[in-house]
């Protein structure tokens, strides 16, 4: 299942942003880990420039978004304590909105909506 999470990224932290995800670059091995417990196979990130400032895109392919979530909530993993920390410093709030498609070739395992 695709999960896309948009956020506002804080004044003057786009620069930490781009480092961190150079540091999961050279960390890969950690963090296809703490991909094999949350149950990701594939994630992008993606840096937008809005009216009122950067924005990050995050895009996951996850089998189980909850899981995905509680599995990384919970997680003790060096890496994951770190990313928690820098997320929590260069992200501001999600923003909210409003899909408009989801269509996909594998009906059955999104379920009817």
């Amino acid at each position: 299942m695709l999960e896309v999470v948009f956020a506002r990224v804080r004044e003057g932290k786009v620069d930490a942003l781009k480092e961190w995800m150079e540091e999961l670059k050279r960390r890969e091995d950690e963090v296809l880990e703490t991909f094999r417990n949350e149950g990701t196979h594939h994630e992008r990130v993606f840096l937008l420039e809005g009216r009122d400032g950067p924005i990050v895109a995050y895009v996951m392919e996850v089998e189980d978004p909850e899981r995905a979530r509680e599995a990384y909530r919970a997680s003790t993993l060096p890496i994951d304590l770190e990313h928690r920390e820098v997320m929590d410093e260069v992200l501001a709030e999600a923003l909210p909105v409003e899909e408009l498609l989801d269509l996909s070739m594998h009906r059955g395992y999104r379920g009817s909506r």
